[in-house]
């Protein structure tokens, strides 16, 4: 059974600020704007649209946190993501084993047709 790719989480992941931010609260385990900014090198206003994204695609969950919200990040929605990269590697993995035998066969196609070539 293949997993769907959802194009719109794949598109937020794709960023490496946002990959970062996700590697920050699995670490942590949770964060706000304020303190994901600290370990990254963009402001705080430009982590907080990137938690929006994440936010949007279900990969981060926010709760209250006084005047700041708490991110962290949602399990299922990353275990399924982690499932659709499951998907799309096997199904790349089976296009490059077809590729592969596709290639050998053409380079023994082509010496068995330059020793043909030779012997006559």
């Amino acid at each position: 059974m293949s997993v769907l790719v959802d194009d719109d989480l794949w598109s937020a992941v794709g960023d490496p600020t946002r990959r970062r931010m996700l590697d920050l609260l699995l670490s942590e385990g949770s964060g706000t704007a304020t303190s994901l900014s600290e370990h990254l090198p963009v402001t705080r206003q430009a982590v907080a649209k990137h938690l929006a994204v994440l936010d949007r695609v279900g990969l981060v969950r926010a709760t209250a946190a006084g005047r700041e919200r708490q991110f962290r990040v949602d399990q299922a929605q990353l275990t399924r993501a982690v499932a659709q990269l499951t998907d799309v590697g096997a199904a790349w993995d089976r296009r490059l084993r077809r590729i592969k035998r596709i290639a050998e066969t053409i380079q023994r196609d082509t010496e068995k047709t330059d020793e043909t070539g030779k012997n006559e």
